[in-house]
Formats: structure tokens, C-alpha cells, sequence
């Protein structure tokens, strides 16, 4: 998240206003707004495969994978935000304010840089920890092949499983492997 758009703060059906007439696409906190910033052909060179190996993933499954248009609501920490990649298996289940945004993603994943990797490694997943319906989330470095998934234990604690070059990493929110080469395949430059 960058700097705050805007200091005052405002109730979520006026942050849904600015949104539907905005260019820009802002993240909400508890009344503030932050505008996203734009992603880096790397960035999303890696969105794209991932949500391209997810898709192939699940499609014999009830689930559905999402692009970084697709809103997130986490109504316990009043928060909206925008995942590189989202996917909700069964039915979507939309905010109880905002008919746009889903609740219910069982796998949330952000594409790391170097001006976003400490928000999405910290208060961005303290946020997302709080969402019921979430198994896994997945971190996708930019610096080198490499993935990370952060799996729900039994009791809610949170466990990290990691891979690299010509290693597989086991989603088992959505009952899959994806092959970290096939996420990097095709390296820029």
C-alpha cells in the first residue's frame, strides 16, 4: 500500500462511490483510502502464469480463480484490498456491504516487490489471517524462482512451506501441485 489518497477518513459506501468512479483502484482501511500502485511487466508476467497454472488447477473442481480485479472484503479488520490472484471454491459469497467483494477465498496470492514484499508479508497477511473461509496464502517472489505458501493448521496457526527451482508445492486448498519452473517459465530479459 502506498501513502493514503486521501486523510480524512470516510464510511465504506463512500469509499464504493470514489471506487466505481475512480481510474485508479484504491485499498480500504478503516476509513482511509490507499491507491494502488501499477505492477512491473515482471509482475505481471507472474500474475498471469499463476492464475494460467491455478486455472488448470481446479478445472475439474467447484472453484474459480480471480484476477487482481476482483475486490476482497474482510469485514472483521474493516478492510477491502485487491490480491494479485484469488480463488473461492463453492459459492461466492459477497460482503454483506458491497455486493462486489467477496468473503470467502480459500487461496489468496500477492506477486512480492521490493516496495510491496513487507506489507504483504506482514500487516496485509495479519488482515488476511482473519478471513474464515482462508487455507493458503501463497507468496510469488520477483527476486528469484521461488514460492511460498502459508497453509492453516488445524487449531489456526499458520505453517510455511517454500520451493524452488524444479520443486513442486502442493495447494491443498484447491487439491493441486503447481511446478515453480512453469510459474517462472518464460523469464523477461
Amino acid at each position: 500500500m502506498t501513502q493514503p489518497a486521501q486523510r480524512t477518513t470516510m464510511s465504506y459506501a463512500d469509499y464504493l462511490a470514489v471506487e466505481r468512479s475512480s481510474e485508479t483502484k484504491h485499498e480500504f482501511l478503516r476509513g482511509e483510502l490507499f491507491a494502488m500502485a501499477g505492477g512491473t511487466p515482471e509482475h505481471s508476467r507472474l500474475a498471469a502464469n499463476v492464475i494460467g497454472d491455478l486455472r488448470h488447477a481446479v478445472r475439474q473442481r467447484p472453484c474459480a480463480v480471480f484476477t487482481s480485479d476482483l475486490r476482497v472484503r474482510i469485514v472483521a479488520t474493516d478492510r477491502a484490498t485487491y490480491p494479485d490472484v484469488s480463488v473461492v471454491c463453492g459459492r461466492v459469497e459477497p460482503a454483506p456491504d458491497d455486493e462486489d467483494a467477496v468473503t470467502n477465498p480459500v487461496l489468496l496470492v500477492e506477486i512480492l516487490s521490493d516496495a510491496t514484499e513487507a506489507q504483504d508479508r506482514g500487516e496485509k497477511f495479519a488482515h488476511y489471517r482473519r478471513i474464515p473461509s482462508l487455507r493458503e496464502y501463497l507468496l510469488v517472489s520477483q527476486r528469484e524462482p521461488r514460492l511460498e505458501v502459508f497453509r492453516r493448521q488445524p487449531g489456526g496457526q499458520w505453517s510455511l512451506w517454500e520451493a524452488g527451482p524444479v520443486e513442486r508445492l502442493a495447494l491443498e486448498s484447491i487439491g493441486a501441485e503447481i511446478a515453480v519452473d512453469e510459474i517462472y517459465g518464460g523469464r523477461l530479459g
